[in-house]
């Protein structure tokens, strides 16, 4: 693991991992893009927790270390393979509680599965790689190391009935991948997203006391973008999460239906705040 030196807010110097390749990310599906079907793949998005295997540690896509049990990570490869922490659908809140526990439950390990997508780092494209993911899965014969299957993608009529049917199932979306695209750093073409609703993150900047039933809790809270316009999020929140709302920094997903001539997201709720992105 390749580390570098960084100076703390607290002034003291520290080291700081770095991933053997920074991640690739995929990009909103726009039906106004012009797409040779027949070049991509789909699979379902999973509603888990993306990591990447260094070579000696597992680790999330911003570089924190998780603690997997030895016996979880035993036969993974001396190289970097990426995939999702998965424990089945809806399941995301129970999956974050167990991963990121420093001192790993190994019997709650065994509901985990590590669902490998991709070889970061390699130079084949697409094709080759997800064909050398499938022969280091049959390699490694363990339940907990997995592949996401993925699927030709006939046309984007079939593409949104498969969407449709995978969400009434409860899954969160759809991914395709350009057979022929290389893995590259960054947000690239060669991967897109598919979802009825779309998400993103924002910082919380403060909260807003509420009225009625909420007085005395939380009501809303002003969040910022990537790009500094701001918003208020009032809605999604459980009683509980109204007591205890999202610190003041952290960043929080949401959901939304499209954005304004502004650029502000519609129909703004809160969905969770994903420890891992912090």
């Amino acid at each position: 693991m390749v580390v570098s030196l960084v100076l703390f807010s607290n002034g003291a110097l520290g080291v700081q991992p770095v991933l053997p390749v920074a991640p690739l990310l995929a990009i909103s599906y726009n039906n106004e893009r012009a797409l040779d079907w027949g070049q991509y793949l789909y699979s379902e998005k999973l509603d888990g927790i993306r990591a990447i295997w260094t070579g000696t540690e597992l680790r999330t896509k911003q570089g924190t270390r998780l603690f997997a049990p030895e016996w979880f990570i035993e036969r993974l490869p001396d190289y970097p393979v990426e995939g999702e922490l998965w424990a089945g659908r809806g399941t995301f809140e129970y999956l974050m509680s167990v991963v990121l526990d420093k001192t790993p439950n190994a019997q709650e390990w065994k509901k985990v599965q590590f669902m490998l997508f991709d070889l970061p780092g390699d130079q084949g494209d697409y094709s080759a790689r997800y064909q050398a993911l499938r022969e280091l899965v049959q390699e490694i014969g363990q339940t907990q190391i997995q592949f996401i299957e993925h699927h030709p993608a006939k046309n984007e009529k079939a593409i949104m009935q498969e969407l449709e049917r995978r969400v009434l199932l409860g899954a969160e979306g759809l991914i395709l991948r350009d057979k022929k695209a290389l893995y590259v750093s960054g947000r690239d073409e060669g991967v897109q997203k598919l979802k009825v609703t779309q998400d993103a993150e924002a910082q919380v900047l403060r909260y807003f006391e509420g009225k009625g039933k909420y007085k005395g809790k939380m009501g809303s809270i002003l969040v910022k973008m990537d790009n500094g316009k701001t918003f208020k999020i009032g809605t999604g929140f459980t009683d509980e999460q109204r007591m205890n709302p999202p610190k003041i920094g952290s960043k929080v997903t949401y959901l939304f239906n499209g954005v304004t001539k502004k650029g502000i997201p519609k129909f703004a709720r809160y969905w969770r705040t994903d420890i891992t992105k912090q």
